[in-house]
């Protein structure tokens, strides 16, 4: 099987603690390289996980030909400015979500990305899992009849004061890092844009938002809720899809690998569906270096990616985050 030369743009731990491992799993992966602005790290990365190769800038990573493709895991106020740079360089990417700041510079990204004939994809991972496809082809089969309500949840504890995700000027905030999971999820499941946003958010003395709730209607009829904050003593995510005819409860699947449940509740009776999970990292990159060899279509599609920016940018914007 043809493999990938994938180099690694960071030393993120979101890289460290999951991509990485992965990539070590995917049988169309090949991992070549590791870059940093700190050499130790570096040299911790390509000793831990056999990389081949080390780089001690971004730049000299995006100038070795051999590179055929760069994951992106950097604070999100870099990402627009690497994936551009990288697109330059003609490296296949997959980015970290959320991918930047704004719709627009979403669909700049993207276009540069075009332009230069590359795949691009939101690592948006826990999407690639059977058990939101399954979720999906139960919701469409009208098991539970028509949707009219669904409800999602996403809380974490608050993370320490220096962290990336409290901090304004890495565009840090609940919304930022947890909700457009929510988002995400929410347009995956009913396949359309909100026709009306409003949201709420408390913000914490360093100007970001440590929780918020948002309320969405759609064409179709259907509602949905958002609730999310870095302001729970445990991890908690969850999602209900409410219908005429009965419920689908399920959990939020992220970083989840083995046996997934969810349920159906209908005429009084509940249902339990198991699904088998493999690891959502490998899977995505797994898919793009399908792309890449084989001309598949990214499953997180650009114009998804479009639609899940500009859904944030209105709750956002409901919410007071740039005000």
């Amino acid at each position: 099987m043809k493999q990938i030369k994938w180099g690694v743009l960071g030393t993120a731990n979101i890289a460290k603690g999951h991509t990485i491992p992965a990539m070590l799993k995917a049988e169309n992966c090949r991992l070549y390289g590791i870059a940093g602005r700190s050499k130790e790290k570096v040299e911790e990365f390509k000793a831990l996980f056999g990389f081949e190769k080390a780089y001690y800038s971004y730049e000299a990573m995006l100038e070795d030909d051999a590179i055929e493709a760069v994951y992106i895991p950097l604070p999100n106020t870099l990402h627009k400015e690497w994936v551009l740079k990288a697109a330059a360089k003609k490296k296949h990417i997959l980015c970290e979500k959320p991918l930047s700041g704004t719709e627009a510079d979403v669909k700049e990204m993207i276009q540069a990305c075009d332009d230069a004939g590359v795949y691009f994809m939101e690592a948006f991972a826990y999407l690639h899992t059977p058990i939101i496809k399954s979720v999906k082809e139960a919701l469409d089969s009208g098991v539970i009849g028509k949707p009219t309500f669904i409800e999602t949840t996403f809380l974490t504890p608050r993370p320490s004061k220096d962290n990336i995700r409290v901090r304004r000027d890495t565009l840090g905030g609940a919304i930022y890092d947890l909700g457009c999971y929510n988002i995400s999820l929410i347009l995956t499941m009913l396949g359309e844009e909100p026709s009306e946003v409003k949201a709420l958010a408390n913000f914490t003395d360093q100007n970001i938002d440590d929780f918020v709730a948002a309320y969405f209607e759609f064409p179709s009829g259907c509602r949905a809720s958002l609730i999310t904050g870095m302001c729970s003593g445990q991890r908690a995510d969850r999602y209900f899809i409410h219908g005429t005819e009965g419920t689908i409860e399920a959990p939020i699947p992220f970083n989840i690998e083995g046996t997934v449940k969810y349920y159906i509740h209908k005429n009084g009776v509940t249902e339990e569906i198991v699904v088998d999970v493999p690891n959502n990292y490998m899977l995505e990159l797994e898919q793009l270096g399908r792309c890449i060899i084989d001309g598949e279509q990214p499953y997180v599609s650009h114009e998804f990616s479009v639609k899940n920016a500009r859904t944030m940018d209105r709750v956002l914007t409901s919410m007071g985050y740039n005000m």
